[in-house]
């Protein structure tokens, strides 16, 4: 059960986010809705659209990614590398969010399996090298 929906739980609801980098935020934007995120701010540039300043997605069970634009003038975290991030998503159904990054153009990168320390999960790559994890395992 996920903390936030169990009023009788004394774990905090996820105030961990996850921050990405992309050459073509918008694209990516679009593959994370596809896999099952929810769109909940997107700010683009007041100059060119395509330049997204900040977004944040919601995962319906629980917490969230941001991601923007990289190399923004005046933005150092913009500076970073792309394509070198690693999220792990967990979910009741890691197959079908595996399934539906594939379909929305990502490579397996590691076939789903069960795991040995108990769960089921598998990982894929994004057009820019990201890898997005979907597991069913929820940690100790």
């Amino acid at each position: 059960m996920n903390a936030s929906s169990d009023p009788a739980s004394t774990e905090p609801s996820s105030t961990v986010w996850p921050t990405l980098i992309y050459d073509d935020a918008p694209a990516a934007i679009e593959f994370l809705l596809a896999v099952g995120f929810t769109r909940s701010i997107v700010v683009p540039n007041e100059h060119d659209e395509t330049v997204i300043e900040h977004s944040q997605l919601r995962w319906p069970e629980g917490g969230g990614v941001m991601l923007g634009t990289a190399n923004r003038e005046a933005n150092e975290f913009s500076q970073r590398p792309t394509g070198c991030g690693a999220v792990y998503v967990v979910t009741a159904d890691p197959d079908a969010a595996f399934d539906r990054a594939l379909a929305a153009g990502a490579t397996a990168f590691r076939t789903m399996e069960d795991q040995d320390y108990g769960g089921r999960g598998g990982t894929v790559a994004d057009a820019e090298g990201n890898l997005w994890s979907f597991g069913d395992y929820r940690g100790e």
